[in-house]
């Protein structure tokens, strides 16, 4: 690698024609953990963000206002940005397509092209949607309207500027091809590798006759024309790196563009096929990740299902927010918003979980030490007196875990549900190192063992907030300062087990996630005076007769010649092998390692040939998408279920 490499990267650049939901706050926050990773770890960061605002519905919005785009742009620009704040987003840039510096690097590039003969002119007629400011085919358009929103599309014939863009197919599927991780996760890289291979690539219209669209970048070579907004909005990228990022490092290429899986294709495909014109380096990797709906249906103004980010951390905290976007379901793939998912989150993880440990040792350390941190960087010895728990066993599980979740892999794949996993099963580790020295024992019996028993416990709880930090940074520096670092700094060096510090003194705080108390259906039915219906009923013998157990999935495959079936190797206490329909919404590899509920004395079945000896539980959405019930906390292979 080269040393002046700095890690750059971006989110797209959100267009400012509305006001931004929870999709814009999902995909900026992803990048914010990434960045803050990555300054943990001592890497120089160039993380950017902005706005995209030229365009026919930025025109179109501005218009219905009585404002000028510009006076429009500015006012819509400040609601990305106070969102940005309010969710600890620590973007290096902000990048405006209105910046005269991005508009005159627009231009040299469009001239650069034009006098390459890579861009033409040539006369076009197709099918317009001008909503989406894109031209299609009549094969595209699904029941005569424009396959993306929906909306009536109208037949224009004009002459424009057309990128040739046709010409770099067969190197843009070699390049794929040759770096597995230039598109993740791998769905999107086969979506695209489909597109490319199974159709002619056409040239990409990169302008529009100023009569029609005025709101934009002239082109340098023919000022009746202004430029389509996507080859504007693709060109920040680089354009950003020359006026608004640190000179002394070297930037390009990015290390990560991400995006939502609906802007995939003109990132993929036009801005890849873009720079090979102007013969630039391509992106490391372009990760394209899902969305997220509501009662399995995407969100819609028409609906009222929108998620308002602001309201969501305005109720409940905006470390909170960000932990269940993340821990909730895989990045890559779509996931559901509920509040009641995020109560669940915060009172099972954040309140019990991780609230509790980390109270419990503050107030056991105030009671016995006086808030006073014996520093002990020596590794104790192997046996305990008093138990056959040791503090060696402790620590040499809790030191695998940190090289675990410490694993780039992870972090540089965006595996951020596993990384939180991870971390609370550190979580967990230490809660039962509490509950088996029992510090309140050792206290009476051998209270010269105390101050390095709580010393182990803050240090657990030190290195699980360094991990934390990225995820929920207020949550982080409240707890360093409770512990009594509060002249340190949260960094890479904090990850170490051993430290040069001499001394800490822990400070008593206020709860940090306090429970929320949620209703079931059955108290809101008491409430309501309602009953359940005796044929919903059934007996405990009939309940009895279920064994469900704790699964921890070993191994997992497609079976050969299904789309749909994935055969796992299953430890319930013995190992099983189970065949499921749920291929079309995990691939192998996210479901190695994962804890699963499983149906363990259903009589052996064959699917296409393979024997499944068991079945596991899963939840079907209105969409028809399958979601796997799993085990939010660490619970042993085999453990039953009641």
């Amino acid at each position: 690698m080269n040393q002046n490499k700095g890690f750059y990267i971006t989110t797209p650049i959100y267009y400012v024609n509305d006001i931004p939901h929870i999709g814009h706050a999902y995909t900026t926050i992803a990048a914010d953990i990434l960045a803050r990773y990555m300054r943990l770890k001592g890497r120089k960061v160039f993380f950017l963000t902005g706005t995209d605002e030229h365009g026919q519905k930025v025109e179109r919005a501005a218009l219905q206002k009585g404002k000028t785009p510009k006076e429009h742009a500015d006012i819509m620009v400040e609601n990305f940005k106070t969102l940005w704040k309010g969710l600890n987003i620590s973007n290096d840039a902000f990048i405006r397509t209105t910046d005269e510096e991005h508009k005159r690097i627009v231009q040299e590039i469009l001239q650069r092209l034009y006098d390459k003969g890579e861009i033409v002119k040539r006369k076009y007629s197709g099918m317009y949607c001008t909503p989406c400011e894109r031209f299609w085919t009549e094969k595209d358009l699904v029941e005569g309207k424009c396959p993306d929103c929906g909306r009536d599309v109208e037949f224009i014939e004009e002459e424009n500027y057309f990128f040739l863009m046709s010409k770099y197919q067969d190197a843009l599927i070699e390049h794929i091809e040759k770096n597995p991780s230039y598109i993740l996760p791998e769905t999107r890289k086969n979506e695209v590798l489909g597109f490319l291979k199974n159709r002619t690539l056409g040239d990409l219209c990169i302008s529009r006759p100023k009569h029609r669209l005025e709101w934009g970048i002239i082109l340098p070579f023919d000022e009746n024309y202004t430029t389509y907004v996507w080859f504007d909005a693709l060109v920040n990228y680089y354009s950003a790196l020359k006026y608004l990022a640190p000179e002394d490092v070297e930037w390009w290429p990015p290390d990560h563009h991400l995006i939502g899986k609906d802007i995939l294709t003109t990132h993929a495909v036009y801005w890849s096929t873009m720079l090979m014109a102007l013969e630039l380096p391509l992106p490391r990797n372009i990760f394209a990740h899902g969305w997220w709906t509501v009662k399995g249906k995407k969100m819609s103004k028409s609906l009222g299902n929108v998620v308002n980010p602001s309201e969501v951390i305005k109720k409940y905290g905006v470390d909170a927010f960000r932990y269940f976007l993340f821990r909730e379901v895989s990045f890559g793939l779509d996931g559901d918003f509920s509040e009641e998912a995020l109560i669940r989150r915060i009172n099972n993880d954040l309140a019990n979980d991780f609230g509790n440990l980390l109270n419990r040792f503050l107030v056991m350390n105030e009671k016995y030490m006086k808030g006073a941190v014996k520093i002990n960087s020596i590794i104790p010895r192997s046996e305990a007196t008093r138990n056959l728990y040791s503090d060696n066993e402790f620590l040499s599980s809790f030191k695998s875990l940190i090289e675990e979740i410490n694993n780039e892999t992870l972090w540089d794949e965006f595996k951020f549900n596993i990384i939180l996993e991870k971390i609370w099963q550190a979580i967990s580790l230490t809660n039962n190192y509490i509950a088996k020295t029992e510090p309140w024992k050792v206290l009476k019996e051998e209270p010269e063992r105390l101050p390095l028993i709580l010393f182990n416990i803050w240090n657990a709880i030190r290195i699980i907030t360094v991990f934390l930090y990225p995820f929920m940074p207020e949550t982080a520096n409240k707890i360093w300062y409770a512990l009594g670092l509060r002249d340190y700094i949260i960094d890479y060096k904090m990850l170490k087990l051993e430290l040069d510090i001499k001394e800490a003194k822990t400070e008593k705080i206020e709860q940090l996630f306090p429970k929320i108390e949620i209703k079931t259906e059955e108290q809101m039915k008491v409430e309501k005076g309602e009953e359940a219906k005796v044929e919903d009923l059934i007996s405990i013998e009939d309940f009895m007769k279920i064994k469900l157990k704790v699964g921890k999935v070993l191994q997992a495959e497609r079976v050969k010649g299904s789309k749909k079936l994935i055969k796992l190797i299953v430890d319930i206490g013995e190992e099983r092998q189970i065949v499921a329909g749920i291929g079309e919404q995990y691939s192998p590899e996210e479901l190695t390692g994962r804890s699963i509920v499983v149906l363990a004395n259903l009589k052996p079945a064959k699917l296409m040939g393979v024997e499944s000896q068991g079945m596991l539980l899963a939840a079907t959405g209105e969409d028809g998408k399958i979601s796997i019930l799993t085990i939010d906390r660490e619970v042993n292979a085999g453990a039953g279920i009641k």
